[in-house]
């Protein structure tokens, strides 16, 4: 296995990291001053370095010409698991919408079936993400990054500053279903040849 695509393995390994960090408080906890800003700190930390790598791998895999089947495959996985996770559990703090997370979620399952049938299809092609898809990836593990981070700051600042992270996020998570709703139609539309051939 190259590189690139043990980059891509240690992504996923990190997502059972980040979930444990997070589990250990919540945004709820900050009315009974039970909230431990340093556990988002660290989970904000910890999906960094994972967004860092995917970054890494596809760099990598480019510039070596190290771009295999199992990498078109894997990493657009390892960002659908690292995000919607991410996203399951702002929804929990009341940041993300179930609409958002319904909107990511329905993409994602779209995509990931149209890249089944392609695989399976006469020529069996493997379907990259294409530009939209990455920028639709890069916005979500910002406004990840950012909510993670700003909490674990501005809960030791003050209110107010908390309630700003908060709005701020909010208009992001909806900021992210809009283009995550347009990526997922264009990706459907550019290869909708599969899909007719079907039926």
């Amino acid at each position: 296995m190259n590189l690139p695509n043990k980059l891509t393995l240690t992504r996923i390994l990190l997502v059972p990291v980040f979930m444990v960090f997070v589990s250990l408080t919540s945004l709820s906890g900050i009315a009974d001053g039970s909230f431990q800003p340093t556990y988002y700190l660290i989970a904000g930390i910890v999906f960094a370095a994972a967004s860092f790598t995917d970054f890494l791998d596809g760099h990598l895999a480019r510039k070596w010409n190290m771009v295999t089947d199992f990498g078109k495959f894997a990493d657009p996985l390892a960002d659908k698991l690292l995000t919607t996770v991410a996203f399951i559990y702002m929804m929990r703090d009341g940041v993300c919408s179930p609409v958002v997370l319904c909107i990511i979620l329905a993409r994602e399952f779209a995509v990931s079936g149209l890249r089944m049938v392609a695989a399976g299809a006469k020529d069996g092609k493997v379907i990259a993400a294409n530009m939209w898809g990455k920028v639709k990836t890069v916005l979500q593990m910002l406004s990840i990054i950012f909510y993670f981070f700003g909490m674990a700051i501005a809960a030791n600042v003050s209110w107010d500053a908390t309630v700003m992270v908060v709005g701020a996020s909010v208009v992001l998570c909806w900021l992210v279903a809009a283009v995550t709703a347009i990526s997922g139609i264009k990706y459907l539309w550019d290869n909708r040849s599969f899909i007719n051939t079907a039926k």
